[in-house]
């Protein structure tokens, strides 16, 4: 368990998105700043530089940086962003005493014992067991997935890059669309078909599939199309809830997460009603034969603007709380 040096300046950054607080204790407030756009600055330093330093006199000691993507190294390439993290970097520039960096959906995995109902939104029935296995998945930028675990008195995170398994056809108007699906070095994983681009590959399919016009290459713009009725752009999010609906009850099945899955990631969020239509709730419970088993385990929408925020957070307010590997992943000055 490492000694934090306070304040602590807690950092997500994601594929689109940069967001930063500083913890000013460990039972101190927390002082949060305006979301960074990755687009915006040529790198993380640059960002905390402009986002955090130039509007506030806190100076942190400590950072804790979620990344969207594997920690290996002393430079970090992030998975769905140009920018390049190394710690040894942020330490001289920014004047730090030690860096400690997580993967994005371990942060978010972080924050599930501190979610309380106003942060989430059930979707279907199920009951949560204290201190059961819990599992995250979700659609953003990327295909985030991770696993927390309740062991010798602490919740144990165990990321992962469960968004690049394969993913395959069911029915056989799956097995049409997929026809039409464009591939990656000719595979089909779940993060291609989950995410925000994912969601325009799987619209632009499903036209070619019927013959149809796909004018649109924005998923907001699909999402737009789809709430005016739009039948092309409907059926792309119904399925896609769907295919949601079936990774995660994998990954139910996979963990058994008695304690609940949650979804997260940007996208979930903005098609909230696909996902609490029944869709997705139905092929989170397909899984003969073990529906009972499945049917009991709840799962959650995560309604909170910055729950890695929230993990990392709690984390830096007692680390003794939670067992985090901290081998390659932690630098001192």
């Amino acid at each position: 368990m490492p000694h934090l040096d306070f304040p602590v300046l807690v950092a997500d950054i994601g594929g689109t998105n940069a967001r930063f607080a500083i913890l000013t204790a460990p039972d101190g407030e927390v002082v949060e700043f305006p979301t960074a756009p990755t687009a915006e600055h040529p790198d993380p330093a640059d960002a905390i530089e402009r986002t955090v330093f130039a509007t506030s006199a806190l100076r942190p000691k400590t950072a804790i940086m979620a990344l969207a993507g594997p920690i290996t190294g002393e430079r970090v390439p992030l998975t769905n962003c140009p920018w390049v993290v190394e710690p040894r970097v942020l330490i001289e520039r920014l004047g730090l005493s030690q860096v400690l960096l997580v993967n994005d959906f371990e942060a978010l995995a972080l924050a599930l014992p501190s979610l309380g109902e106003a942060d989430l939104l059930q979707i279907g029935g199920g009951a949560m067991k204290p201190n059961a296995a819990k599992a995250v998945v979700g659609p953003g930028t990327g295909l985030g997935v991770a696993i927390l675990l309740h062991a010798v008195g602490m919740w144990i995170p165990v990321p992962g890059e469960g968004g690049h398994v394969a993913f395959n056809p069911e029915t056989e108007r799956d097995i049409a669309i997929w026809r039409n699906l464009t591939r990656l070095d000719g595979h089909v994983s779940a993060e291609w078909v989950l995410c925000g681009s994912g969601i325009v590959r799987l619209y632009q399919a499903i036209a070619r599939t019927d013959g149809k016009p796909a004018p649109l290459d924005r998923p907001g713009a699909i999402g737009d199309a789809a709430a005016a009725g739009d039948p092309v752009a409907v059926e792309t999010l119904t399925l896609f809830a769907t295919y949601l609906g079936r990774l995660a009850g994998d990954l139910a099945l996979t963990s058994l997460a008695r304690g609940g899955v949650f979804l997260g990631g940007g996208v979930a969020q903005k098609i909230q009603a696909f996902l609490t239509s029944g869709e997705f709730r139905a092929a989170f419970e397909a899984k003969p034969p073990h529906q009972k088993l499945v049917g009991g385990i709840p799962t959650y929408l995560i309604t909170h603007p910055r729950p890695a925020v929230i993990g990392l957070v709690a984390y830096a307010r007692d680390p003794g709380h939670f067992g985090i590997e901290l081998d390659g992943r932690h630098w001192r000055a």
